[in-house]
């Protein structure tokens, strides 16, 4: 992490075809308000800022993942004092140092504070600096990645980089650095989503899928996350596992319908499990035919509703498969076995 720098850095639209869901091909460098650039698994309140940062920035080895990896590292998207301060004084979700942020920040939210807990300033911070430190990596003449200079450079200070002429080697502050960077371009994956879902159209329904949306490539996590994002869970006997041991305790992500509570959080207080879920709604069933986005979708086995996803528009589910797989939109009729398929309400 970052805590060795010394310079650290209407109503709802109720006819389908108004609503419209679009998968944007992620190799384009855009800003939309529900997200873009192929940028997945992170936190809403993140993406706005990651996305402008990485838009603000001419280099091209400057990618929305990088700093959504980046800010993982850091500070795993954490934004209070008790959990985003480091033992070497470095605060908030990009760690700055005070001396280093007096440089870089500024009031990037317009809401008259210049502060690293301020999401919007601490990652327009972290993408100028970024920036900054991916032209130095490349005017360096230094060998390797650029990103790896710059990355180092964010968290050591350009002068480690300077003294061993590239990244410093694990002998140097504990290898914190060496993994610093390590961690973090092999991480990048995690964020580099299919293309952004792009959907128009208001309501509880749509806002849902938005919110859902921005968490595509979350890992499962059985047990797992809550109304305010996701966390770890649990394993039971039978659920959780993966190759023999309990993933769920260690992976920080969503169950299908935890996943489905969040997105609708807070405007429709759903109960936590996918039964509960369709308890609450089944109501308001809806034929296949007329599906909408955000709609719930349910499949059942032996009397049992084990699974809860999202309508996502044409054809497509957006869901938390199981163990061992990410939030993912898939078509409806590969999601689960077709056979289990019990239907789909209206929250």
């Amino acid at each position: 992490m970052g805590a060795a720098a010394a310079v650290l850095a209407l109503a709802f639209l109720a006819a389908a075809s108004l609503v419209t869901v679009l998968l944007v091909d992620s190799k384009a460098k855009a800003v939309a308000s529900d997200g873009g650039a192929g940028l997945q698994g992170v936190p809403s309140e993140f993406r706005e800022w990651i996305l402008k940062a990485d838009a603000a920035c001419s280099e091209p080895e400057m990618t929305p993942a990088l700093l959504a990896s980046q800010l993982w590292t850091e500070s795993k998207f954490k934004t209070t004092q008790a959990e985003a301060t480091s033992f070497a004084g470095a605060q908030g979700p990009a760690q700055f140092m005070p001396e280093t942020w007096a440089t870089w920040g500024v009031d990037a939210d317009g809401n008259g504070r210049n502060t690293p807990w301020d999401i919007g300033d601490a990652v327009t911070a972290q993408g100028r600096m970024m920036c900054s430190l991916l032209k130095q990596a490349k005017r360096s003449g230094y060998g390797g990645d650029p990103r790896a200079l710059a990355l180092a450079g964010y968290n050591a200070g350009w002068g480690a980089v300077e003294r061993y002429g590239g990244v410093p080697p694990k002998s140097f502050a504990g290898g914190e650095t060496y993994g610093y960077v390590e961690s973090i371009l092999a991480e990048m994956h995690r964020f580099e989503g299919p293309g952004m879902l792009q959907v128009s159209g208001s309501g509880a329904g749509p806002d849902a899928l938005r919110r859902a949306a921005t968490r595509l490539g979350t890992p499962y996590s059985y047990g797992g996350g809550t109304p305010s994002g996701p966390g770890t869970g649990f394993c039971d006997g039978v659920n959780g596992y993966l190759g023999g041991s309990c993933a769920a305790t260690v992976t920080v992500g969503f169950d299908c319908s935890s996943l489905v509570q969040y997105a609708y959080w807070p405007t429709t207080k759903l109960p936590r499990t996918a039964a509960e879920q369709y308890g609450a709604t089944s109501d308001r069933a809806v034929s296949r035919s007329n599906l909408q986005p955000g709609d719930l979708l349910f499949w059942i086995k032996g009397g049992f509703i084990y699974h809860v996803g999202m309508y996502a528009g044409d054809g497509n589910v957006l869901h938390a498969p199981r163990t061992g797989k990410n939030v993912e939109i898939v078509p409806l009729a590969s999601a689960m076995p077709e056979r289990d398929y019990l239907g789909a309400t209206r929250p």
